[in-house]
């Protein structure tokens, strides 16, 4: 640890020495967030609990050029959270306030640490909810998905985080304060708020979070297709979106994760001998017309393959489809010690053949692969059950989600869709970007954090960006 003792004494005098962790096991327990093949131990631990209090913890930090982390809940699946050496690892998760739900305008203003679905519980009774949903919603806060932009199962049809944000206001790494978009959500200007939510918590912390709200939908119905291969679940997919159809959410599960969740507490009554099934769900406020697009869907799963196709309509009916899907990574995680969850978008098209690859990519190296994913956007998640503590065993997964990685930027795709690039994604970056790429992208961080101490050493690889200056143009 090599924070100055000044800088500590004014961040205990900022926050209270009770939420400053200096100790060995207090440090441990911020060594790592939802990525299990990393651990980095922060110099410290700063847990404020108001908007006042991060300012001041924010500029102390910055007179003193002490490097920090912003963190939430911890449940990222990137390792973007994680502080090494002398960086602090500050902790938002005390700045829980929703402050304002503006009914009228459909809007609310949180702090960065409300969990995501305690906004929806509040919005309610309004008839209304925020709609982007990670499957770590229950436990996720809304700080940390601006920071990775991320997605969820209704995203298909409402969009990922950044469709929701219409203004903020940001403390600096120098620990000044900025407003980047609009209450109304007009960009007056650049798209600041755009540049933002994804940043990763190098531009600097959200204080104050204005997202927007939608209407609760007045017609729901869900629907479960099972396929006796992956290659027609994927066919079913495609021929869905490209019917003109837009589902609310659009979701596949693999048989090994459809086993795995029925085996556990959150067993949702899938059929277990399936090769995938397909989660569809279909809303808005005509009933008429969200039955009409229920048929069509059923026709089109029957024609690519479906067994059977359940039907739900009720809330209680629909909870039970979704329990599987939503608490699926926690059914795979009773498996083994160790879990690791990647995440890169492919064109749908491509989906039949890339989950085949995938399969073969698991036999060659000799691990269980498990795809639980977001079908209608591309966005993979496959799954390494392991144990961290059998090297030859982590080595596997590290060879073969790099194997994966490389699959889907030959098949025209990203490596990630949500869960961002922090430190996990750091070594394919070279591969999707050039060295002017990278630089560029620096120069664009250097504007918000010229010392570049806000969450350091994430997102590009620096000995591969090139210097790049408003003198080269």
């Amino acid at each position: 640890m090599s924070i100055p003792q000044q800088a500590l004494r004014a961040l205990t005098a900022a926050v209270g020495a009770r939420w400053i962790r200096l100790s060995d096991a207090a440090r441990e327990t911020y060594a790592s967030d939802g990525l299990p093949t990393r651990k980095w131990r922060p110099a410290a631990v700063v847990i404020p609990s108001s908007r006042e209090e991060l300012i001041d913890v924010v500029q102390i930090l910055a007179h003193h050029r002490v490097p920090f982390v912003p963190r939430g809940a911890g449940t990222g699946l990137s390792g973007g959270a994680l502080a090494r050496g002398n960086a602090v690892s500050l902790v938002l998760t005390r700045l829980n306030r929703i402050i304002e739900i503006d009914a009228e305008n459909r809007t609310a203003l949180v702090e960065p640490g409300v969990v995501n679905i305690k906004l929806s519980a509040a919005a309610a009774p309004y008839g209304l909810y925020y709609a982007p949903d990670p499957s770590s919603q229950t436990a996720c806060t809304l700080g940390g998905n601006i920071a990775e932009n991320s997605g969820g199962p209704h995203c298909f049809k409402y969009g990922v985080t950044t469709n929701h944000v219409s203004e903020l206001e940001v403390i600096l790494p120098s620990g000044d304060i900025v407003m980047l978009g609009s209450p109304g959500g007009d960009a007056w200007g650049p798209d600041l708020v755009g540049l933002f939510v994804g940043s990763e918590g190098m531009f600097g912390i959200a204080s104050r979070i204005r997202l927007r709200l939608v209407p609760i939908p007045t017609a729901i119905r869900t629907l479960l297709a099972d396929f006796s291969s992956l290659r027609d679940a994927g066919s079913a997919v495609s021929a869905i979106v490209g019917s003109g159809v837009v589902p609310a959410a659009l979701e596949m599960m693999d048989q090994n994760t459809v086993r795995a969740v029925e085996e556990s507490i959150y067993a949702a009554g899938y059929p277990v001998d399936a090769a995938a099934v397909l989660l569809v769900e279909l809303d808005g406020q005509d009933q008429a017309e969200v039955e009409a697009d229920a048929e069509r869907v059923k026709t089109l799963v029957s024609d690519h393959g479906a067994r059977s196709i359940r039907s739900a309509s009720s809330s209680a009916d629909r909870a039970q489809l979704w329990l599987g899907r939503k608490k699926a990574f926690g059914a795979l995680g009773r498996i083994s010690p160790d879990l690791v969850v990647q995440d890169a978008v492919v064109p749908r098209t491509t989906l039949p053949d890339l989950l085949e690859e995938i399969a073969e990519i698991g036999r060659r190296y000799d691990l269980v692969v498990s795809n639980v994913f977001h079908a209608g956007d591309g966005n993979l998640h496959p799954n390494f059950n392991f144990d961290s503590r059998d090297k030859d065993q982590a080595a596997r997964v590290e060879q073969a989600s790099s194997d994966i990685m490389q699959a889907c930027l030959r098949a025209g795709g990203t490596i990630t869709g949500e869960h961002g690039i922090g430190i996990d994604k750091l070594r394919y970056m070279d591969d999707m970007f050039d060295s002017e790429t990278l630089g560029a992208m620096r120069a664009v961080r250097k504007v918000f954090d010229p010392r570049e101490l806000s969450n350091p050493g994430k997102v590009y690889p620096v000995h591969s960006c090139r210097e790049w200056t408003t003198a080269q143009r």
